[in-house]
């Protein structure tokens, strides 16, 4: 029997909203199933394939479509309360569940899981993980973080700063680290292939094959970097890869350097090399401020790309895989946009050392 098509008319900007659900992975697997079907609806699809598609009854189908034309958006992610159980678990109850989440810890480790707070408050642990949502509570989740001490922080920070968004005229910006001691690993068995349904895999063991390290020169403004790898990481690569660099660039023009205040950036020789090349500006960050050193960022692009998975047999074939990364990055070179102003990034140092201030 032959079902007519029914056609839902979107409301003005919600095909947009829809199609954002589908996409976000976060989103409930009920409202996604819901947004496709009003979608395949408005694009003129049966009721019979959707309900294929989406793996629904027609019925569900036909549900969904009706609440779509009677409430809109808002039928499709609340669900209507449901006859059954009452909650047993009162406002009081939640509010001291979050209380002890928040400002205890287990006797047995360093954070609460849903079953230690359910064996605690006698509260099932899907409850217990139901109210850490509610509430964005994730215990098992932890962030790093530094606060800079260099007593000449703001100096440094309003000088980085201002050469990302206000370059010097006839000049060039480099953004300058090393990447150092990265290792050449081979597993120690073949791994399998990623396929539908398994991820990919690969031993937790490996074999050694030497390390090197990679010098890395930022320009901010095209996204392009220069590189080289080299088996140390002393004052004397420095000058060379520095010479290397200086080579590069026409000579009418400045060079200035954002790196970090690692010792041999610092080094006599390197001084000396300074007062040699007057065109070459070096501009420290501040200490403990990595994240102002925007190769940083680079580094991190390379290492989840490209080497977190390699499997290599030499540092050589090492070294080989990185320039290949490197150079075909380089054809279509696209730079990393600083964003954050001076008074933003000093108002959140400030708040963290204010927070820092209460623990004591």
């Amino acid at each position: 029997m032959a079902y007519p098509t029914r056609v839902i008319r979107l409301r003005r900007g919600d095909r947009k909203t829809l199609e954002r659900w589908v996409r976000t992975r976060t989103n409930p697997q009920r409202q996604v199933e819901r947004a496709r079907i009003v979608l395949g609806s408005a694009d003129g699809v049966s009721g019979y394939i959707i309900a294929q598609e989406v793996g629904v009854s027609r019925l569900t189908v036909q549900r969904w479509l009706d609440r779509y034309e009677a409430e809109g958006l808002k039928a499709l992610w609340t669900d209507r309360p449901r006859s059954g159980r009452p909650k047993v678990v009162t406002p009081e109850q939640e509010a001291e569940l979050v209380r002890k989440t928040l400002e205890t810890s287990p006797s047995t480790g360093t954070h609460w899981s849903t079953r230690l707070m359910a064996k605690e408050t006698g509260i099932h642990f899907t409850t217990v993980a139901r109210i850490w949502r509610a509430h964005g509570i994730r215990p098992h989740r932890v962030r790093t973080f530094k606060l800079s001490n260099d007593p000449h922080f703001l100096d440094k920070l309003k000088d980085v700063v201002g050469l990302y968004v206000s370059p010097p005229e006839r000049a060039i910006v480099f953004s300058f680290d090393e990447k150092s001691q990265i290792q050449a690993l081979d597993r120690t068995q073949p791994g399998l292939p990623l396929k539908k349904g398994r991820a990919g895999t690969m031993t937790h063991d490996y074999k050694r094959h030497g390390t090197t390290t990679l010098f890395a020169a930022l320009d901010v403004a095209t996204g392009e970097v220069i590189h080289e790898c080299l088996p140390r990481h002393r004052h004397q690569e420095f000058l060379r890869f520095l010479r290397t660099v200086e080579k590069q660039v026409a000579p009418d023009l400045e060079l200035h350097f954002i790196l970090d205040n690692y010792a041999t950036h610092k080094h006599p020789k390197v001084k000396s090399w300074l007062e040699r090349h007057p065109r070459v500006h070096f501009h420290f960050i501040p200490t403990s401020s990595s994240w102002l050193n925007l190769v940083e960022r680079f580094f991190s692009e390379l290492t989840t790309r490209q080497l977190k998975r390699l499997a290599v047999n030499s540092v050589g074939e090492l070294e080989t895989v990185i320039r290949h990364y490197i150079d075909h990055r380089n054809r279509e070179p696209k730079p990393f946009v600083w964003t954050a102003s001076v008074e933003q990034i000093i108002d959140k140092v400030s708040k963290g050392f204010k927070t820092l201030a209460t623990l004591h």
